[in-house]
């Protein structure tokens, strides 16, 4: 389980992709609180740290996460959001994220409103039946508060803080970035479905 909160922004060091899927190597100063097996969220996708070095870890990424997420477009170099799994003593300062992506949103406009920054971010039909205006979503890992809602977009604006300490200071129009909605949104939809909606009379 995560938060949300971007604890280190890391670098991919290396990418070796196949048939089977990829390994990623990744640096981050964060090594030094990883042990094997332990879960890290990669620009919102959960992983599993395979092997830990003074400087980074290894993690295997199946195909069908390299499909779904945008950890399939990585290469050498590229910046990546991480966060490590959540302790029960921690505060919970973002919001709930399990780092399940549902899928993918492209950034559209980029504006400046004061010392903020506004992001437009395209999303699926499928997607935005989970988001409510001022609800929690998370992009590329990061929990943010939904600022304006349309059919097929959200937008959120970015403090100083968040532009500074994740890679959404450098989105720009046609980056693809993981979308994860609220887990709660999702859980109320699949117990009420099943109860037919009653027409008002």
């Amino acid at each position: 389980m995560f938060t949300g909160l971007v604890a280190d922004i890391g670098s991919v060091e290396a990418v070796e992709a196949g048939g089977d899927g990829a390994r990623l190597q990744i640096a981050t100063r964060l090594a030094p609180e990883l042990a094997a097996g332990d879960s890290v969220a990669v620009d919102g996708a959960c992983l599993t740290a395979a092997e830990i070095d003074s400087g980074g870890f290894a993690a295997e990424v199946m195909n069908q996460t390299l499909g779904l997420t945008s950890l399939g477009g990585l290469e050498t170099g590229s910046q990546v959001n991480l966060e490590l799994a959540m302790k029960p003593s921690d505060r919970l300062g973002g919001h709930i994220l399990q780092g399940h992506v549902d899928g993918l949103g492209a950034v559209g406009a980029v504006t400046e409103d004061g010392f903020a920054r506004r992001i437009r971010v395209g999303v699926t039909p499928e997607l935005s039946r989970y988001v409510v205006e001022r609800g929690s979503i998370a992009l590329a890992g990061v929990s943010l508060t939904v600022a304006e809602l349309g059919d097929d977009w959200v937008e959120v604006s970015l403090i100083p803080e968040t532009l500074e300490r994740t890679t959404l200071g450098e989105a720009a129009p046609g980056a693809k970035l993981n979308v994860e909605c609220d887990v709660i949104a999702k859980y109320v939809e699949r117990l009420v479905s099943p109860f037919p909606r009653k027409e008002q009379s």
